[in-house]
C-alpha cells in the first residue's frame, strides 16, 4: 500500500526512533496525551534523541497545529505493544499534566481533524470506539473500518488520561458522521459482571457522554442512576434484561416517543418499594427487557424527556440543565424514584467518582442552555421531541433517522429539513387578544391602531424585523403585520 502523510502537518522534525515500514495495514487510531502543554515542535522534539526509545506519528500542540514525528508509513514507538503500533497511527495530543489530563478545544478540534483525514486517505467511512480491550483486539474491523486503541490497554498507564477516554465514543461518532458512515455499539452488562467498580465507571462512561450528546440529559446524573439502580450493572435485573434503570413495563401510565424497548420483551421479579412513612412493601412487577445497556440507556432518556403528569412534563427543564444538583432534584421532584434519601445517593456517587468528567464537552454552560436545537414533529409538540443538540450536524443526523421531524433553532424557527420551513400561504391560530397589526415588518414600524383579536388568518408573506424571535408574517386581508411569536402555525 502506497502510504501518505496528513496534509494538515504544519511543521516536520523526524524522529530516528521506529521500526521501518509497517509489517499490517493502518486499521487503528492510538491518541495519546503528552502531558504537557506543549507546542507541535515540541512534542517533535521529545523524541529527537535515540536514547529516548519512543516516538509517535503525529503530535497536536497545544494551539491545534500539527507536527509529524514519523511517517505514516512507518511503525512508531508509542503505546507500549508491537503488534499495536504496526497498524496504528499514533497521536500524542498537548494535555494537562494532572489526572484527568484535560485537553482545551483546540487539541480536541484538531484531533477530530486529524482523525478524519487519517481515515480518508486510508479508505475508511467508520471510526468505532468499542470500549474494552478484550472486544477490541479479537475484533476483525471490515475494510470500511478504523478501531480506536489506548495506550493503557497495554501498559500501566493511565493515558490517554479520563477525560479524552471518557471521549473517545464522542470522537468516534464525530469522525464518523464526517465520513458518512455509522458506528454501531453493543454492551451487554454481563460484560461487566466481573469488573471492579472503577473498570465498570470507566467502560460505561464514553455511553453516556454520547448520550447526553443525543438528549441534553447530564452524563454524570444518568451514570449516577444507572451505578445506584443497577449496583454498577451487576444487578440481577441488569445481568438478566440489560435493564439498568429499574424500568417498569408501564410506568406511571405513561408511554412516549423514541422508546428503544420493542414492547414485548419482559422480566418478572420481586421488588421493594419505599411507603411514604418509610416502611418497605415487596411486589412482583414487569420490568422491560433489552438487547443491550446502550437501548436501557437511550430508552431512560426517551422517559426523562417525554414522561407526562397530566398536561405537563414530568421532568421539565432537564434537558440542558448543567447543575447536576438541580438537575437531580428535578428528577425526584418529578416522582421519579420514592427513596427519601435518592437526591443525595446520587449527589453522593457524582462526587466520589468525579462524574462530570463524562459530561459532553462544552465551551461554557451558558451558551448550550441558550443554544439547543430540538427534534420534534412541530415546535408546539414538545413531547414528541426526539432530542436536544447543541451541535447542528447532530440535529441533522437525528431529524434525518426520523422522517416527519424538524430541527427547530432555540428560536422555535424550523432551520432543517428546508423543504419542511415555513412556507406561504399558511394559516396561524392566535390565541390573545391585543396582537398588534403593524404597517411594517418589526415594532420600528408604526401600529395601524387594529388588534387581530383571537381567531385564524392567513400568512402570505414573512419578514425578519425588530421585537420579534420567530419573524414576522403579512396578513392577506392586508390589514398589515404581526409578530409570529405570539401566532401558532396550524
Amino acid at each position: 500500500m502506497g502510504y501518505t502523510n496528513s496534509p494538515l502537518v504544519v511543521y516536520t522534525k523526524l524522529s530516528p526512533n521506529h521500526s521501518g515500514q509497517r509489517t499490517h495495514s493502518i486499521d487503528r487510531i492510538t491518541p495519546h496525551c503528552v502531558v504537557g502543554q506543549l507546542s507541535a515542535e515540541s512534542i517533535c522534539g521529545c523524541f529527537t534523541s535515540p536514547t529516548r526509545q519512543a516516538s509517535c506519528n503525529y503530535g497536536i500542540g497545544t494551539d491545534g497545529r500539527v507536527s509529524l514525528c514519523v511517517e505514516e508509513k512507518n511503525r512508531s514507538w508509542c503505546s507500549s505493544s508491537n503488534s499495536n503500533d504496526q497498524r496504528a497511527v499514533t497521536i500524542e495530543c498537548a494535555s494537562d499534566m494532572n489526572e484527568p489530563y484535560a485537553m482545551n478545544s483546540a487539541v480536541y478540534g484538531s484531533l477530530i481533524k486529524l482523525c478524519i483525514d487519517i481515515c480518508k486517505r486510508n479508505g475508511k467511512k467508520k471510526l468505532l470506539w468499542l470500549g474494552d480491550k478484550n472486544k477490541t483486539l479479537n475484533y476483525a474491523p471490515a475494510a470500511d473500518e478504523m478501531i480506536l486503541t489506548v495506550h493503557r490497554w497495554f501498559a500501566n498507564k493511565s493515558c490517554p488520561g479520563n477525560w479524552l477516554y471518557a471521549r473517545l465514543g464522542d470522537l468516534a461518532a464525530r469522525v464518523t458522521a464526517a465520513l458518512g458512515g455509522s458506528a454501531s455499539s453493543c454492551l451487554q452488562a454481563s460484560s461487566l459482571k466481573n469488573l471492579s467498580e472503577a473498570e465498570a465507571v470507566a467502560k460505561i462512561g464514553p455511553l453516556f457522554t454520547e448520550n447526553q450528546k443525543q438528549s441534553g440529559i447530564l452524563a454524570c446524573v444518568s451514570m449516577a442512576q444507572f451505578i445506584l439502580e443497577s449496583g454498577y450493572g451487576k444487578s440481577e435485573l441488569a445481568q438478566n434484561a440489560n435493564n439498568c434503570f429499574g424500568m417498569k413495563t408501564s410506568l406511571s401510565g405513561n408511554s412516549w416517543s423514541g422508546s428503544s424497548w420493542d414492547g414485548k420483551s419482559v422480566y418478572t421479579k420481586k421488588t421493594q418499594e419505599q411507603n411514604a412513612d418509610g416502611s418497605y412493601v415487596t411486589i412482583t412487577a414487569d420490568f422491560r427487557k433489552y438487547a443491550c445497556v446502550e437501548d436501557s440507556i437511550a430508552d431512560h432518556a426517551a422517559y426523562l424527556l417525554g414522561a407526562m403528569n397530566g398536561s405537563r412534563k414530568r421532568y421539565e427543564a432537564l434537558a440542558g440543565c448543567m447543575d447536576y444538583k438541580k438537575a437531580v432534584q428535578i428528577i425526584k421532584d418529578g416522582g421519579y424514584a420514592t427513596s427519601h434519601t435518592y437526591v443525595q445517593n446520587l449527589c453522593n456517587i457524582i462526587e466520589r467518582w468525579n462524574l462530570t468528567q463524562y459530561n459532553a464537552a462544552t465551551q461554557n454552560h451558558e451558551s448550550i442552555i441558550s443554544g439547543w436545537y430540538r427534534v420534534r414533529k412541530s415546535w408546539q409538540n414538545a413531547a414528541s421531541q426526539k432530542g436536544a443538540f447543541h451541535d447542528l450536524s447532530y440535529a441533522k443526523q437525528c431529524a434525518d433517522a426520523n422522517p416527519g421531524y424538524t430541527v427547530f433553532d432555540p428560536t422555535g424557527k424550523a432551520v432543517y429539513p428546508v423543504n419542511q420551513t415555513a412556507s406561504v400561504p399558511y394559516a396561524v391560530r392566535v390565541s390573545i387578544n391585543d396582537l398588534n397589526i403593524r404597517k411594517g415588518p418589526g415594532t420600528n414600524y408604526g401600529k395601524t391602531g387594529y388588534y387581530t383579536g383571537r381567531g385564524v388568518f392567513t400568512i402570505v408573506a414573512e419578514s425578519a424585523g425588530a421585537g420579534s424571535v420567530k419573524g414576522w408574517g403579512k396578513l392577506k386581508s392586508g390589514a398589515g403585520w404581526i409578530a409570529l411569536d405570539f401566532a401558532a402555525r396550524i
